[in-house]
């Protein structure tokens, strides 16, 4: 047990170190600017079906959820603001993190991983260059920016997903659908969802070019370490969901607090 902790401990102190690094890097030596767009794109291009699609269907799922019970209450009207609201602020910046993770991360794992157990990272270095400032900050920040735009581009998906299956199940016009969402998502709603959709790639970068990075043991090690990137991403975007969420509503009770 006291292994497991201490392996655990471990693996969070090496990512922050290496999280350290890459940002030091980041603002100390000079970028790779042109390589960093190709990251964006190539990011871009290959997940925004994905994306889209776990965003429509977010939509849609929250759609479904919420109709039941308020069309007792008579209220299909609120609809559109209920399911875009929780969209929004909680279940789909995780959701589509996940789809993410699944295939963002996963690639580059094994990507870096399969770079490193070939020794072309070691390569890079004999050549007098540093890996960290021409193989990983390009990626990281790569995935960073284009995972946020992805994200983003995912929740606003949410609504068009959400907006056909009230349409289609419920009855509802997409005007109908559309005419409460101002009422009832605040624009800090909007804020927390962009905020947890930047903590979230944030983390999927780090963990997904650290465990690349650090692979060992041949292509045995490049499959422990997709796999690991998987797992560990998954379950930290859960860990910080619940941070930002707390975050959020301390922040929004001290705003009210300081109105009132």
């Amino acid at each position: 047990m006291m292994a497991f902790a201490v392996g655990i401990l471990d693996e969070i102190g090496g990512t922050l170190i290496f999280l350290r690094t890459i940002v030091s890097t980041v603002f100390v030596k000079k970028l790779k600017v042109h390589e960093i767009f190709v990251q964006i794109w190539k990011v871009s291009i290959e997940s925004f079906p994905t994306t889209a699609m776990a965003g429509f269907f977010v939509g849609a799922i929250m759609a479904v959820q919420f109709a039941m019970p308020i069309r007792e209450f008579g209220a299909l009207g609120f609809l559109g603001g209920l399911a875009t609201s929780a969209t929004f602020r909680e279940v789909g910046p995780m959701l589509i993190a996940f789809m993410l993770s699944g295939k963002v991360g996963a690639y580059t794992s094994a990507e870096l991983g399969t770079m490193r157990v070939t020794e072309q990272i070691d390569a890079v270095r004999c050549l007098g260059a540093d890996p960290i400032q021409e193989i990983i900050v390009p990626r990281f920040l790569g995935i960073v920016i284009s995972s946020f735009f992805l994200l983003a581009a995912g929740l606003m998906m949410s609504v068009f997903g959400g907006m056909a299956l009230a349409q289609a199940f419920a009855g509802i016009s997409a005007e109908e659908y559309i005419r409460h969402i101002p009422t009832i998502v605040h624009p800090i709603s909007i804020l927390s969802g962009l905020i947890k959709s930047l903590v979230f790639a944030v983390v999927l970068a780090t963990i997904c070019t650290y465990k690349g990075y650090t692979t060992t043991g041949g292509a045995k090690g490049v499959g422990r370490a997709v796999v690991a990137t998987a797992v560990t991403t998954m379950i930290c975007i859960v860990v910080m969901d619940w941070f930002t969420s707390f975050l959020g509503e301390v922040l929004i009770q001290a705003i009210r607090g300081y109105r009132s």
